[in-house]
């Protein structure tokens, strides 16, 4: 955690070199010298600290990392404060700015001197090499299989995977010895499943010779060799050296079919260090490997032979907890403890390893109050495992990670047990925070952290787009949530607390009779006395709560910063943000001014009637949402806010709402979103200042009035690569995305309600295209056609009119994913020509199409067809896709049914074919009701 807080100290000083703040910018002229000495020091003492911390697996912090992290995070709060009291007295009077400048003066010489301290104690440590000491390299095989779960029960449910690995590792195939990955999180079963088949009487009387070896996260080649050898010849052979246990090796394999365990292989290099020692010559040979990480198995593996391990489902779930729980028990169970273990089962949440632990526990205790207890909270009972079994296991995964990878998975913790996070929200929390290196790409970086995890099997994919293209939210397991809720309690990184608004029920009265278009004055302020002991609360706690819940987020404390001074905690809270609920009717008041250092700000479940002026006094505040139903006025002086991010206004106002023509001096600025709204033109300035009257940085901004899509506001935003832009019934000119073609970096456009427009204009750069209510001809998509990076094409809700689509001869070059949804298209003449490598079609209220083109069983990328309430007709289109395919001896397309809700608000219920003949029958039947 010290390496993050000199990531977040590193961002603070290079922000400040760049800023366009005009009352600070002299002042960072005048002091430009030291800051850039203190930048390239701080980045020094970074690059040691990261080397430091990979050969730390232990997960505790030493002493130094302990001093870095508190030295730190001291430097950022004096350099962000000063500079605060300074932005404060500047507007009151000049003298009082020449003050504070002065004291800024003092302040920086004070933190060079306890940097280089940190500098010299590292340089010392350094030279003697004192780093961390490594782990164990190696366990042998047996020591392993003890560790592993009870093969018997563990396996239980694992059927089909288990036949599946015994198939890819029997079956024959010529060349060199094939790879195959076992994949998934720690304590999911890889190994058992492994040690299952390692161990069966069928791979036995397969192979020739059969090897096992356990990795850890630091492995050392010979002790690797050396367990290889002793399942293969026996003996000892700590005597030879390297070189002479590899070629032993070669010599114990050379010639034979032979199978390879190489368990829980932690990085690529481990891989590569290992990989020369097996021969290639052998036929039928395989090499087994159990990872975590996802990156290692894509590396090793070319044949596609991989196997992901998922959670297990509530049957298996159960399976597996009867087994061990009545193990050697005669049937039938008892009802009450059946029904009891069920639950203890579902809770669970599908990990093996805690279903496990849970049921072994309980295999001695039988009585309905114990089960009953621990149904409660069976997280809290596998806590108390006396073998720690489930906290070792992912411990492990944790300690491997990297400095920021452990940051970000941390942040998890902040966020309610079993929230399903959008990765958009994330990554931008994530940016705000300070946790991602502010010289590099952020998004890319973001995205990189993120995938690194899902890699790494820590974090779950909740859900993708509908093209399967990008994720849309994430979650981790309640015992990784556990573990991230751990750590973050521990205070290394940040502390937390919550922000919880009770009121007497006097005053719940008095709201409840307010005027709602009126602030009622009996409405609690945010502050001081409003933040709470942390808590782990769940999401059906949240929004249950009249009040909903707020989290705050505080610099750690050390001895200049304590909590029994109640200013100081103010001024250490980093971020405040809402974690959902019902809206809040409380009173931003002059105390959020005391939030001095805030970078995060989401009052998005707060009802809003004017924009809040203490806001403008967080001058370090990077991430702003708030709500309102109403239209309001956005101060000229939004351009204070010079560290904003990103800017976020959720609710349907009326009308757009007008940005002043100052908000474009928020150059750091990278995503802008409200419902909609008018952007100005740039201001007339000076060729010198027209470089800070721009949005340089922006990524995403939506929706744009087409009224603005001038040359002068789109040369504002030209580095922009995601754009929705929405219209009105009563704007109707063809002529105003005409000046689209300056976006050179635009990669996705939105547009919605807006009529006649012309698709010559789009950038050639554009790879997804959405419409919504836009009612352009069918023929028109002709023009669309011809973009060349077009992968996705959504019309949504009469995008186009008309009942027939005809394409011409245009082709859609690049075209994967099309969507189309309530229209009222009838008849559709396309052919595979039309769509040469498209991958997903997707048809959602399509209740007048009376066929899917049968031209679409030729396009060979063709992988899935989604059909959401959809009438009948078109499951049987589908079915002949994929019997035409079968014809052909093609594999056939998935189609995916999720039929018509007939209640409102009922969930959807995916029905998944991947087959004709589970669909054929499915379309009978649905045609006998």
């Amino acid at each position: 955690m010290a390496y993050a807080s000199l990531i977040s100290l590193k961002t603070t000083i290079k922000s400040l070199l760049m800023t366009s703040n005009l009352p600070l910018q002299s002042l960072i002229c005048d002091h430009k010298e030291e800051l850039l000495a203190l930048h390239e020091k701080v980045s020094s003492l970074g690059v040691f600290l990261n080397n430091f911390e990979k050969n730390n697996v232990s997960g505790e912090m030493t002493d130094l990392e302990v001093e870095v992290k508190e030295v730190a995070s001291a430097v950022e709060y004096t350099i962000q404060l000063r500079l605060t009291e300074i932005e404060m007295a500047n507007t009151k009077n000049s003298v009082s700015g020449k003050i504070e400048g002065q004291n800024f003066y003092h302040s920086l010489q004070q933190v060079a001197v306890d940097i280089d301290r940190l500098r010299k104690e590292s340089t010392k440590i350094r030279d003697k090499g004192k780093q961390a000491s490594e782990e164990s390299s190696v366990r042998d095989f047996s020591s392993s299989a003890n560790d592993g779960l009870n093969v018997k029960n563990s396996m239980v449910g694992r059927g089909d995977q288990r036949e599946r690995l015994l198939e890819d590792l029997t079956r024959g195939y010529s060349g060199e010895p094939k790879v195959i990955p076992i994949i998934g999180m720690g304590s999911i079963g890889k190994t058992t499943l492994a040690i299952e088949v390692y161990n069966s009487a069928h791979v036995r009387s397969h192979f020739d010779v059969c090897a096992w070896a356990t990795l850890s996260q630091q492995h050392n080649v010979k002790e690797i060799l050396l367990n290889l050898l002793r399942s293969t010849k026996g003996g000892t052979f700590d005597m030879l050296d390297e070189a002479e246990l590899a070629d032993m090796l070669r010599k114990s394999l050379y010639g034979k079919r032979y199978l390879i365990v190489m368990d829980d292989i932690w990085s690529i290099k481990a891989w590569d260090d290992v990989r020369r020692f097996f021969p290639s010559q052998n036929k039928g040979s395989r090499i087994l490997l159990t990872t975590r990480n996802n990156e290692v198995a894509c590396y090793a593996n070319t044949e596609n032979l991989s196997l992901q391990m998922s959670f297990m489902d509530q049957d298996e779930s159960w399976n597996l907890f009867k087994s061990v729980a009545f193990a050697n028990e005669a049937l039938p169970l008892p009802s009450e403890l059946e029904n009891i273990g069920k639950k203890i089962a579902e809770k669970s949440h599908g990990l093996p390893l805690t279903i496990v632990v849970v049921a072994g526990l309980l295999k001695s205790k039988k009585t309905i109050e114990d089960w009953e207890s621990v149904a409660k909270d069976v997280k809290s009972f596998v806590k108390n495992d006396p073998d720690k079994q489930c906290s070792h296991v992912l411990g492990l995964s944790y300690n491997h990670l990297t400095s920021d990878l452990k940051t970000c998975l941390l942040y998890f913790g902040i966020f309610p047990e079993d929230s399903e996070i959008p990765v958009n929200h994330l990554k931008r929390l994530w940016m705000a925070e300070g946790f991602l290196n502010f010289e590099n790409d952020l998004e890319g970086e973001a995205d990189k952290c993120l995938q690194d995890l899902i890699n790494r099997c820590l974090v779950h994919v909740s859900k993708k787009s509908r093209g399967e293209t990008k994720i849309i939210s994430c979650k981790v397991h309640d015992l990784i949530h556990d573990l991230c809720l751990r750590q973050v309690q521990r205070g290394n990184l940040f502390t937390v607390k919550d922000i919880l608004f009770e009121k007497s029920d006097e005053k719940k009265a008095q709201i409840n009779d307010c005027d709602p278009n009126h602030v009622p004055s009996v409405c609690q302020p945010l502050s001081r006395h409003n933040m709470q002991p942390f808590k782990r609360w769940t999401g059906d706690e949240i929004y249950g709560s009249p009040y909903g819940l707020y989290r705050a987020l505080l610099t750690p404390g050390h001895h200049e910063l304590r909590d029994d001074d109640d200013n100081n905690l103010l001024k250490r809270t980093r971020s405040i943000f809402s974690l959902g609920g019902f809206f809040s009717t409380f009173v931003l008041q002059s105390e959020l001014i005391h939030f001095k250092l805030l970078k995060i700000l989401d009052l998005t479940h707060i009802r809003i009637y004017s924009f809040p002026l203490q806001i403008l006094s967080l001058i370090w505040l990077r991430y702003l949402a708030l709500f309102c139903s109403e239209i309001f006025d956005v101060t000229p002086e939004i351009c204070r806010l010079w560290n904003l991010q990103t800017f976020i206004v959720e609710g349907y106002p009326p009308s757009y709402l007008t940005f002043p023509e100052q908000i474009w001096g928020l150059r750091r600025l990278r995503y802008l979103k409200l419902h909609k709204f008018h952007l100005p033109n740039q201001p007339s300035v000076s060729v010198d200042k027209a470089r800070y009257m721009s949005f340089s940085n922006i990524q995403s901004i939506s929706y744009l009035s087409p009224l603005c899509c001038t040359k002068e506001v789109l040369s504002g935003i030209q580095n922009v690569k995601k754009i929705g832009i929405k219209g009105n019934q009563n704007i109707r000119e063809s002529g105003i995305f005409n000046n689209l073609v300056i976006l050179q970096q635009l990669e996705t456009l939105s547009v919605r309600k807006f009529y006649n427009w012309s698709a010559v204009t789009i950038p050639t750069t554009l790879k997804k295209l959405k419409l919504y209510k836009t009612f352009l001809r069918w023929s028109y998509l002709d023009i669309i056609a011809e973009l060349p990076n077009l992968e996705v094409l959504k019309l949504v809700l009469n995008a186009c009119h008309g009942e027939e689509w005809d394409p011409n001869v245009r082709v859609f070059t690049q075209l994967k994913v099309l969507l189309i949804q309530a229209n009222y298209l009838e008849s559709w003449k396309a052919t595979n020509d039309n769509f040469p490598v498209l991958e997903r079609l997707v048809l959602g209220s399509c209740s007048y199409l009376k066929e899917i083109p049968i031209e679409f069983a030729d396009i060979n990328t063709l992988q899935l067809i989604e059909l959401d309430s959809c009438p009948p007709i078109l499951a049987e289109s589908a079915a002949r896709i994929q019997q035409e395919q079968e014809d052909l001896g093609n594999d056939p397309v998935d189609v995916h049914i999720i039929p018509i809700r007939h209640v409102l608000g009922e969930p959807k219920k995916k029905i998944i074919f991947s087959r004709h003949s589970s669909l054929d029958k499915w379309i009978k039947c649905q045609s006998s009701n």
